[in-house]
């Protein structure tokens, strides 16, 4: 029997199984990492809010602050995009976790006034989250059931925004207790996740299949489903496994590697434009406390857990393109909104909180549709790199956000309620196009994955792209 059938056979068997326990362990672990990943990368938002003016910062060194994960992350991304298909997932899960934990809790120790220093460890910051990503992604994915894949693997991204929100709980609650470096020293905690892993999580069954490493796929998949792996059936390899893949293979899926670039590059450079920048600007723009805007902060957040729900529940039922069209289109409009009425008040509230909520729905909860989208468009040997690609063109969008507005500002001013103000409309104009850019490529370029099954090797997703409506709802 060929390889590709035997492999078949052990993943109909791990498809068709009862979700366990252990799966559901291996589940609870990445949310957890996923969640504190993106607590150390969004808490620099409060701690700039508050060492701006204490430190004299100008808008280009808080703007720097603010993006030098995103150039970490670039780099990490491309590496460890490599590093996930070449030594697996859960290597990479471990050393990123331990590469975080140490730089994002060594901020909590930088002498004062040292914006150059800690620019360095948020590079570093970023670059382990480029390699945890990697992992992560990859791992919530390939771990899915086929039959469960599309809510399971969308409800999986849920934990982003629960970072966002722990950031924004603690910042208001703990700031006045512990101080801003009590809060960077929270970024620790990947560390003690990072060696649950070691012990508790299998890797990849469907990455050592594609890698031809029989005998240690089959007791991934028994350890997941609790039986013995002498139960189960031993592919048998046919040939040798595939090279790794250079990156840019992905080029050879040209309608799916385009749709991955330009949802990512819409969708991150709205997120980290107006999550890092939001706090200074009602900091500044309407003189509200830091400690009162990480409160309404808590409930951005919350508005965008409701999306993650949202969005991992809208593709059973107009599939992963239309709910790419959805999420673009809506949150081009609430973005507008919010930089248009920025500096007035709704029903006794500041409008820019208002319309960032509505917002929040669609630009945060719409990555539970496209992280898993972009990376079912590839096959399994491919996704790491799909992973690292799409990661890379994040820190893309980390980059240009926090840089739109510091450069509107002009960045050798002194942060100040004047400049910010002028700067708002301008930036959050760019902000909704690049809305515009992620939900037209959906439309532009579709492909959809909804019901089907993950290829292994060489498979051409986009054989599958033109699904019907009626094959959607099957």
């Amino acid at each position: 029997m060929s390889t590709e059938t035997n492999a078949s056979d052990l993943l109909t068997i791990y498809d068709n199984a009862k979700l366990t326990p252990r799966y559901w362990l291996v589940c609870t672990l990445l949310m957890l990492h996923e969640m504190f990943d993106y607590y150390d990368f969004y808490i620099v938002g409060y701690l700039v809010a508050i060492l701006a003016p204490a430190w004299h910062l100008t808008y280009g060194q808080s703007a720097g602050i603010l993006l030098a994960a995103g150039f970490g992350a670039v780099i990490g991304a491309l590496v460890f995009g490599k590093v996930a298909d070449v030594m697996g997932r859960k290597p990479l899960l471990v050393f990123s976790g331990f590469l975080v934990a140490a730089s994002a809790g060594g901020i909590a120790l930088i002498p004062k006034e040292s914006w150059i220093l800690f620019s360095l460890l948020r590079i570093v910051v970023g670059f382990g989250i480029g390699g945890a990503i990697a992992a992560q992604n990859a791992l919530i994915v390939e771990f899915a059931p086929t039959r469960y894949r599309t809510f399971l693997s969308g409800i999986m991204i849920a934990p982003v925004s629960l970072g966002i929100l722990i950031a924004a709980i603690l910042s208001s609650l703990l700031l006045p207790i512990i101080g801003w470096r009590g809060l960077a020293a929270i970024g620790a905690a990947p560390a003690v996740l990072a060696t649950a892993v070691i012990f508790l999580m299998p890797e990849s069954p469907r990455w050592l299949l594609a890698r031809d490493r029989f005998v240690e796929a089959r007791a991934a998949v028994a350890l997941q489903l609790g039986v013995s792996p002498e139960s189960l059936p031993m592919p048998t390899a046919s040939k040798q496994a595939p090279p790794p893949a250079p990156l840019r293979e992905l080029l050879k899926h040209r309608r799916a590697f385009w749709l991955l670039v330009l949802s990512w590059i819409g969708m991150s450079t709205t997120t980290y434009g107006y999550q890092l920048w939001s706090p200074t600007i009602l900091a500044m723009v309407m003189k509200i406390p830091v400690k009162a805007v990480a409160g309404y902060f808590i409930i951005i957040a919350i508005a965008g857990l409701i999306g993650r729900f949202v969005f991992s529940t809208l593709p059973l039922f107009i599939g992963r393109r239309h709910s790419g069209e959805v999420m673009g289109w809506g949150a081009a409009i609430f973005i507008l909104l919010a930089g248009i009425y920025h500096n007035q008040y709704l029903a006794g509230l500041p409008a820019f909180v208002v319309w960032l909520n509505l917002a929040a729905v669609f630009v945060n909860g719409g990555f539970s549709n496209v992280v898993p989208h972009t990376l079912e468009i590839f096959p399994v040997r491919l996704v790491g790199r799909a992973t690292g690609a799409s990661q890379a063109v994040n820190s893309i969008g980390r980059i240009l956000g926090p840089a739109f507005l510091g450069l509107i500002a002009g960045t050798g001013n002194v942060v100040n309620p004047q400049a910010t103000e002028k700067a708002v409309l301008p930036a959050f104009i760019f902000l909704s196009c690049c809305c515009l850019i992620s939900g037209l490529s959906y439309t532009l370029l579709p492909i959809e994955t909804h019901g089907r099954p993950l290829t292994l090797k060489g498979e051409d997703s986009e054989k599958t792209s033109d699904v019907s409506a009626t094959a959607i709802r099957r």
